[in-house]
């Protein structure tokens, strides 16, 4: 009986305390509210049209009046030579991505072993600003400047008496095009996160490495890069995660006509089929695929991490 009173007690107060953090911090989640409806509004509300995917969608009938169907949406993707060509072209991009993965960590700890101030500040506003450029616009300077018969730069190479190079028109050329605004695009965003892990590094470490004579890349071997591991490792989930994702708007504003053997990818597959075909069940049944397919990537490159390094995101 005393102890039923006791646990009766303990939880009041658990429940006061509670309130009294609420109360004091309530502004905050009055602010989470808005980032709450935006994902039930625009992430998990959408998530009901995932049944046309099991369906034959009837745009004139409806989602829920359709007829169900039930995998055989998925057994006519599944025979589809676009859909693979799609899939390994998805996979082929974002591995070339991850494979420049360690190029902003290389920038950042180059940025953070600046000592002049000013020059510091004004690399890392030239590498951020790219981020804000939208790839419509990036796509338009590509082509001003990387077209073989009035680009820019083939009419400098042109100019001095050399063939013009096919950037965009050649499948390799392409592939290594896209990567390299890939990089010139995104570089500057990581670069920012891996400096702002950096700025949580006990200068300490520093200094007492400095005592014991440790040499620039030997301070940066043993002090920073484990320092900012956490950062790497979770943003490395993150992009193992996304090997079945990628953005719209990049391929689709690089692609043409001459290399779409290599520039047609999930999305834009999605985006030719759904809209332009008004396949709307295939669309679906695609983008549900992509959707297993990074999640299974997320929890598998989770799992290896706990194994390898005991950290991870979850």
């Amino acid at each position: 009986m005393q102890a039923d009173v006791i646990h009766a007690k303990s939880g009041l107060a658990v429940k006061q305390d509670r309130i009294a953090v609420f109360r004091r911090q309530w502004p905050l989640y009055f602010l989470m509210i808005f980032p709450m409806v935006f994902f039930i509004v625009f992430k998990y509300a959408p998530m009901a049209g995932v049944v046309v995917a099991f369906k034959d969608y009837n745009i004139f009938r409806g989602v829920w009046a359709s007829d169900w169907v039930g995998l055989e949406v998925f057994r006519e993707i599944f025979t589809l030579p676009q859909f693979y060509r799609a899939v390994r072209n998805t996979l082929m991009l974002n591995l070339l991505g991850l494979l420049m993965f360690p190029i902003p960590i290389i920038l950042a700890i180059m940025l953070n072993e600046l000592r002049v101030q000013w020059f510091k500040r004004v690399s890392q506003t030239l590498l951020y600003l790219p981020h804000f450029i939208s790839w419509v616009i990036v796509g338009g300077m590509a082509i001003q400047l990387l077209s073989t018969n009035t680009g820019s730069i083939n009419e400098f190479i042109k100019g001095l008496g050399g063939q013009p190079i096919p950037f965009l028109e050649s499948e390799i050329m392409w592939i290594i095009t896209y990567t390299g605004a890939g990089v010139w695009h995104f570089a500057g965003w990581g670069t920012i996160l891996y400096l702002a892990a950096l700025t949580g590094i006990n200068k300490d470490l520093y200094e007492a490495a400095d005592v014991d004579g440790a040499s620039r890349w030997k301070k940066i071997w043993h002090i920073t890069l484990p320092g900012i591991k956490p950062t790497i490792i979770v943003l490395l989930i993150l992009q193992i995660g996304h090997m079945a994702d990628i953005s719209f708007e990049q391929p689709y504003s690089f692609q043409n006509g001459y290399v779409m053997d290599v520039a047609q990818v999930i999305s834009t597959y999605v985006y030719t089929v759904g809209i332009q075909s008004a396949q709307f069940a295939v669309a679906t049944a695609v983008g549900l695929f992509q959707s297993v397919i990074g999640l299974i990537l997320l929890i598998t490159a989770e799992f290896i991490s706990r194994k390898v390094n005991n950290q991870g995101i979850f």
